[in-house]
């Protein structure tokens, strides 16, 4: 069983910043891959950015230049630096793990944290 945990989401002015973090626990493997999506009401979940086990990052373009990934391996544990943010980028965010078990896929979700940018 995995479980994971976010915080770090809030309310900001346009041009601002945050951090999002999200912590794993529970049963991790060597596959796992860690990222986030994100939701408005009324729309499709949208990827924004993963990054695997040994720290390759994938980022959406709407974000590239303005939103940086990273994982500490050590403790399961992914963070998304979000720099420059403008209102198109309000959303829930959830941060996700996929992993392959047992020959299948795997994926878990947080229970998501708002970001709220403000113009």
């Amino acid at each position: 069983q995995v479980e994971l945990v976010e915080s770090g989401g809030g309310l900001v002015q346009a041009g601002g910043s945050l951090r999002l973090t999200c912590a794993a626990t529970g049963r991790i493997l060597s596959t796992a891959i860690m990222g986030w999506y994100r939701q408005t009401p009324g729309k499709q979940r949208d990827f924004v950015a993963s990054i695997e086990r040994d720290g390759r990052p994938t980022l959406t373009e709407s974000v590239k230049g303005r939103f940086t990934i990273s994982r500490n391996s050590a403790n399961n544990t992914v963070h998304l630096q979000m720099n420059s943010l403008k209102p198109e980028d309000t959303a829930q965010y959830d941060c996700f793990l996929s992993q392959i078990d047992g020959m299948q896929v795997h994926v878990h979700w947080g229970q998501g944290t708002q970001v709220t940018v403000s113009s």
